[in-house]
């Protein structure tokens, strides 16, 4: 997981993988957890240059983030969300809660 993310200051740059499903989201989710508890973070973001498949649990990364994060008073971005990834993050209703960026 170490090498998805690079910290700069208090923000944290996570690539997310080619897909992402339950199999990896358990694993994505615990890491980034202890970072943003341990490591003061205020600032996700989620980049999806690479992401061609994402399914729901891929929406639960990204609320429960944004939930740890804002309570510290944080943003979470989404960055180079592609066709298909942006079509599930829209529906899902998450552009209420968190910052689309190209």
């Amino acid at each position: 997981m170490e090498k998805l993310v690079h910290k700069r200051g208090t923000t944290l740059h996570v690539h997310i993988p080619k897909e992402v499903d339950h199999c990896i989201t358990e694993e994505l989710r615990d890491f980034l957890d202890r970072k943003v508890q341990t490591e003061n973070i205020k600032v996700l973001e989620f980049d999806f240059q690479d992401t061609e498949f994402m399914d729901s649990s891929g929406i639960g990364i990204i609320a429960g983030r944004y939930k740890k994060v804002q309570y510290l008073g944080g943003q979470v971005y989404i960055l180079n969300a592609g066709k298909q990834v942006n079509k599930i993050l829209l529906l899902s209703g998450i552009q209420k809660y968190v910052v689309f960026m190209k």
